[in-house]
């Protein structure tokens, strides 16, 4: 189902959407937390460094606490580990087209409930926007010093050339259904 559909979903629908938004938002907000942190500390190449560092552990964290598989994906990774699979890329390429519609990037989520070997599936995504501060490590303009680190850390990073606006990517959030 898509979220955009104008489907009325059933309560335990409502229920994973509610549970999945919630996650989502406590694990945007703790990453948001420590880049702030070190931004304020040690500028854009600290933050590159919870990038590097804690953010898989945080998303874990925020994952068992709140009982989802839960990641960040986009069609320009920096992370290996962040790359899409087939349904996520049809989302985040649904999400281009729905911005390009004229969509407000903060809004774009998606749902479906689907079924996977055998066992249903709740699936969520939402689209993450690039804000201004996001432009220090994935702008178009990026200092060499910075671009050192990126390159060191990351080999075969696509994460820049952003803009103010553009989809960065997704964060999605799974759940196994029980019967």
């Amino acid at each position: 189902m898509d979220c955009n559909s104008g489907e009325q979903p059933d309560s335990t629908t409502e229920t994973d959407m509610a549970t999945a938004k919630l996650a989502i938002k406590k694990l945007a907000t703790a990453l948001k937390v420590e880049l702030k942190e070190a931004m304020q500390t040690g500028g854009p190449i600290a933050a590159i460094g919870v990038c590097n560092v804690r953010a898989m552990p945080i998303t874990q964290k925020v994952a068992v606490e709140q009982g989802l598989a839960l990641s960040r994906v986009s069609l320009k990774n920096r992370n290996p580990a962040n790359l899409p699979n087939d349904w996520q890329t049809a989302v985040l390429e649904d999400f281009e087209r729905r911005k390009t519609m004229g969509e407000e990037v903060g809004n774009l989520a998606w749902s479906e409930t689907v079924s996977v070997d055998g066992e249903q599936e709740f699936r969520f995504m939402k689209a993450i926007p690039t804000a201004a501060v996001c432009l220090n490590c994935h702008g178009a303009d990026i200092s060499p010093q910075l671009s050192r680190v990126l390159t060191d850390l990351y080999p075969k990073d696509r994460a820049t050339g952003y803009r103010e606006g553009d989809i960065r990517g997704a964060f999605v959030a799974i759940r196994k259904l029980s019967d």
